[in-house]
């Protein structure tokens, strides 16, 4: 049976670090090579979690050098949302995008309460009641 993988390309703008590895890797382009399922000789297939290869740039010492860097999909995917970020936290960007929901934004709506009072609540600054009233 063929193992399933897929190939894609990831774009970091910055240069970024992944779990593990104690090289800053550069910006720029990094082919990505997924197993789309667990590999056939695995003992518990259960147990596969699902990882990526990334082919890293060789080094200027070594212009002739392949390297390559396995690692899980939820640290590359952490370190593509910072990238995307240009700094800024995971939290941050999980923020935005529910402000960005159109059902938080209703939710919010029904409720009367504004973007500005919930980044003053994530802000660590509390929220203002329209009344100055605190309702506990």
């Amino acid at each position: 049976m063929d193992q399933l993988s897929s190939r894609t390309v990831a774009v970091f703008s910055r240069s970024f670090t992944l779990p593990g590895f104690d090289e800053a890797l550069p910006a720029g382009e990094y082919d990505i090579e997924t197993e789309l399922s667990a590999p056939p000789d695995l003992l518990n297939p259960q147990a596969w979690k699902a990882s990526v290869l990334v082919h890293l740039h060789p080094r200027k010492s070594h212009p002739g050098l392949t390297r390559s860097l396995t690692v899980s999909l939820a640290d590359l995917d952490s370190a593509r949302v910072k990238d995307k970020l240009s700094g800024k936290e995971l939290s941050a960007f999980l923020f935005e995008e529910m402000l960005a929901d159109p059902m938080v934004r209703l939710v919010m709506q029904s409720d009367g309460v504004s973007e500005t009072q919930i980044r003053h609540l994530y802000s660590g600054l509390g929220i203002s009641e329209p009344d100055g009233e605190r309702h506990d």
